[in-house]
């Protein structure tokens, strides 16, 4: 059995102070690996003390030495990349032969992409009426990741904390242990001083709140579902804290009758069922123009019978269980619900697929007819659940892509150059990817309404985590006389 029985804390792995074991499940098979310690307040607090010690001097370290160690933990991601993988795909059922290429390898994507846009930073920007603007990082940070993309959470929080020169406190998902135990390996095999990275098991109602609430705290990064980022919110009003938040989706893909049909069909099904349809931008509302509506649902029909349901350790392109009981048991029920709304069953349904009866594995289930009131269309699912949506119009089609409480991601398949734009303009969402082309590594990501606020990835990633000073000009004042000595 694996024990993560104890946190890393002021560069040590330490004990709890009063362990409470959860236990460690493989989602293949419904087994139990290993246990993990679950954390109280009090283990917060020792964390966040020794991140406020470890912030005094490690802000004030040049850019360069950030840089080196960055650059450090970059080397060290790539070296271990295979671990990773083994983890992620043990312990939440990714298989492996994405889990090496995709959840894992993003950590290294991540750390190569901070690195060259930390070096390119410029230390003070001159504004048009002379004043200083400087940068600064913004203290302590509380981070709290979710379980369905472990590492690739994990790097977009840390990576840029620890570039800033911010120090920070994890909270990874009780769920994936293993791949946050592997993380913090890493950052100490790359050399960062004690205390600048420091990582607590725990729940949400305990840690993720004393994290949230901590007045040492002087930022909460939270990822995860829209209610529980309301609670860390809520949590972190009375400390006036900066809260910024990746939360759920529901997104909109709109397929035009000018596109390659077959092509774009078939990758709009696959891109929703990828992961086992647990990313929060997963394009699961198919809005189908009416001329081509019953070929695209043919092509869809297809696509999603031949989807392959597998084992995660099995090289392959096959998708894996999803990542416990809770979220299976949540799958089954909005299935069931889109039967009972009068959506008609296209592909998959209700139960496990045959030969997978002992994990949390599902049917890849599609829905049409949908009418976006539904609640199969207006609630994020979370599992390989399509529902196909038709419109008469583009005005029709933007319409219904923003009639949605969230706004993370769209996505827009069209032979037009000037439609793709012209929609792209009109979806409230905060990234659009175009005939499959999604955006990069670099480019920010984040949403719009209750899909969060603030921005994940590249520059606007590392800005979250500094604070702004505005200067006189110096140099103005040295001319006017207002300094006695150089």
């Amino acid at each position: 059995m694996i024990t993560c029985d104890k946190f890393y804390i002021d560069g040590a792995w330490v004990d709890p102070i009063a362990p409470r074991l959860f236990p460690i499940m493989n989602p293949a098979d419904n087994s139990q690996i290993g246990t993990v310690s679950l954390g109280t307040k009090a283990d917060v607090d020792l964390a966040v003390a020794a991140a406020s010690r470890a912030f005094e001097s490690f802000s004030k370290t040049s850019k360069e030495h950030r840089l080196t160690l960055l650059r450090s933990l970059r080397d060290v991601i790539e070296a271990r990349n295979e671990e990773m993988a083994q983890a992620i795909s043990t312990e939440m059922g990714a298989p492996i032969t994405m889990a090496r290429a995709e959840q894992a390898a993003c950590g290294f994507a991540y750390a190569e992409d901070f690195a060259n846009i930390l070096e390119a930073m410029e230390d003070q920007e001159i504004l048009p009426n002379g004043d200083v603007v400087l940068r600064e990082p913004i203290g302590v940070c509380g981070l709290i990741t979710p379980w369905n993309w472990p590492i690739n959470q994990i790097a977009q929080k840390v990576l840029p904390a620890l570039a800033v020169g911010a120090t920070c406190v994890l909270k990874p998902s009780e769920y994936t242990p293993l791949s946050a135990v592997l993380f913090a390996e890493m950052v100490a095999q790359a050399g960062y001083p004690a205390g600048v990275f420091n990582l607590v098991f725990g729940n949400g109602p305990v840690v993720g709140a004393a994290l949230s609430a901590h007045p040492d705290i002087a930022m909460m990064s939270f990822t995860g579902s829209t209610r529980a980022g309301v609670l860390v919110s809520k949590d972190s009003a009375d400390t006036v804290k900066r809260v910024a938040l990746e939360l759920g989706g529901k997104s909109p893909n709109l397929v035009f009758a000018d596109c390659d049909l077959e092509s774009r069909v078939t990758a709009s099904v696959l891109e929703c069922f990828h992961n086992t349809g647990q990313s929060c931008n997963a394009p699961t509302r198919l809005l189908l123009e009416r001329s081509c509506y019953d070929a695209a649902l043919e092509i869809a029909q297809q696509t999603a019978k031949a989807q392959q349901v597998g084992d995660p350790s099995e090289e392959g392109d096959h998708i894996g269980p999803l990542f416990d009981q809770m979220q299976y048991d949540r799958v089954q029920a909005m299935i069931q619900i889109g039967m009972d709304e009068g959506a008609r069953l296209l592909a998959g349904g209700l139960g496990k697929p045959k030969g997978y009866e002992q994990g949390w594995y599902v049917r890849p289930t599609i829905f049409a007819d949908v009418s976006n009131d539904m609640r199969i269309a207006r609630e994020e699912i979370f599992g390989p659940v399509l529902v196909i949506i038709p419109f008469d119009s583009e005005e029709e089609a933007i319409s219904i892509a923003n009639d949605s409480d969230f706004g993370l991601y769209a996505y827009v398949q069209t032979g037009s150059k000037s439609r793709a734009a012209r929609v792209a303009a009109a979806l409230r969402a905060g990234a659009v990817a175009i005939n499959g082309c999604a955006t990069a590594y670099g480019s920010p990501f984040g949403g719009y309404k209750q899909s969060g606020n603030g921005r994940e990835g590249g520059k606007f990633g590392l800005d979250e985590y500094l604070e702004v000073k505005v200067l006189p000009s110096l140099e103005r004042l040295a001319q006017e006389g207002a300094f006695s000595q150089p």
